[in-house]
């Protein structure tokens, strides 16, 4: 497998170096000028259309699975096999009782908010470097000729303190950088306790995991989805699956906008107010040999309301050699199904293409 990076793609002294992606207009100023028609660069191709989702009868009775994270961290037998289901047959669960105080919750969705509806010019000020994809802008964008995502973000690197780069933070916006700072700590806590009840489920003792991948470091992205004159023509964001560890989200509790592919059909996930949704990343499937699965999900739109959510990714070093844990290899009942790669040249990769579903780890699988 060629793993090479194009030329241009890392960035020197700063920044993330996992690539970079191209400029492209804000999807919320389209919207605040008062456009006609949705621009033919975002009406995606027939067969991407959301359009094309489950019957509501079958809507209406799949659900994520729901685990109280309060007893899980206890230890609770029952929880902690909910929680080696959901990672099997989902990939997807949200989580009540996980300690995030609403008012910090709150915080979070209200900086976000007043980022957002700060005026263009202000927010440039904080857009993507060249050839980097911390900041203000659209990630994803490798062509001129690909279809968009009708969303506008902000990426920062928040974990650990002494990686982040200011310069892309809004510094003078009240309490944006205590509620990012404030919320950051509290959701990394989350997904410190489900990689240590996921390292007891892949036969290893509670720190197995923390042991092998070190501390995982966290990039949070603030999504913000314009209302759409006609969603059913245009995604928020692409199908794919998210290439760190775990994925916390924090989503509106009021719109459906989240929806995973599960058995071949598109489910919405339901918000619960106050919950969290987490998600199984690439690196746990292939840590997991196959046994957890990070599922393709995607965002929708709507046509009344804008909507918001924060993903905080966690993710291990970049120099990381990742593939099949002994623990989770049985020859000759379960050998390795995946190859061994370094996460920084997975995450280029990732990062170097257009979202398209599973491709990347279908490329690292093992071909039997």
């Amino acid at each position: 497998m060629d793993l090479k990076v194009e030329n241009g793609c890392i960035k020197e002294d700063k920044g993330l170096g996992w690539g970079k992606s191209l400029p492209v207009q804000s999807v919320q100023e389209i919207v605040r000028n008062g456009y006609q028609s949705v621009p033919e660069r975002y009406i995606q191709e027939i067969k991407d259309r959301p359009s094309s989702i489950s019957s509501e009868s079958l809507q209406a009775s799949l659900q994520i699975p729901i685990i109280d994270f309060s007893l899980l961290a206890k230890g609770d037998e029952h929880e902690t096999r909910k929680l080696d289901l959901a990672c099997k047959e989902w990939g997807f669960f949200q989580i009540r009782n996980h300690g995030v105080q609403v008012k910090i919750l709150q915080k979070m969705k209200a900086a976000m908010a007043a980022f957002f509806e700060l005026p263009l010019m202000e927010k440039k000020k904080f857009a993507m470097g060249a050839n980097d994809l911390e900041g203000y802008g659209q990630a994803y964008v490798v062509s001129e000729e690909q279809k968009l995502d009708w969303c506008d973000l902000v990426a920062l690197k928040t974990l650990p303190l002494e990686q982040r780069n200011l310069n892309f933070w809004p510094l003078n916006l009240p309490g944006f950088k205590e509620a990012v700072e404030e919320y950051s700590i509290e959701v990394q806590k989350v997904a410190e306790e489900i990689n240590a009840n996921l390292s007891i489920l892949m036969g290893m003792e509670r720190d197995g995991l923390k042991r092998y991948q070190g501390e995982l470091k966290q990039l949070m992205r603030m999504n913000y989805y314009p209302p759409c004159s006609s969603p059913d023509l245009v995604v928020g964001v692409s199908p794919h699956s998210d290439g760190g560890s775990l994925t916390v989200l924090l989503q509106d509790d009021d719109i459906i906008g989240l929806q995973i592919k599960h058995k071949g059909e598109w489910i919405p996930v339901k918000p619960i107010p106050n919950a969290l949704v987490v998600n199984i990343g690439d690196a746990i499937e292939i840590m997991s040999n196959g046994v957890y699965k990070s599922i393709e999900h995607r965002a929708i739109t709507n046509e009344k309301k804008a909507r918001i959510s924060a993903a905080a990714f966690a993710y291990v070093d970049d120099e990381l050699e990742i593939g099949p844990l002994d623990s989770m290899v049985d020859d000759p009942h379960r050998p390795p199904m995946y190859k061994k790669i370094k996460y920084i040249d997975y995450i280029r990769q990732v990062l170097a293409r257009k979202m398209d579903g599973k491709a990347l780890t279908d490329l690292v699988k093992i071909q039997t």
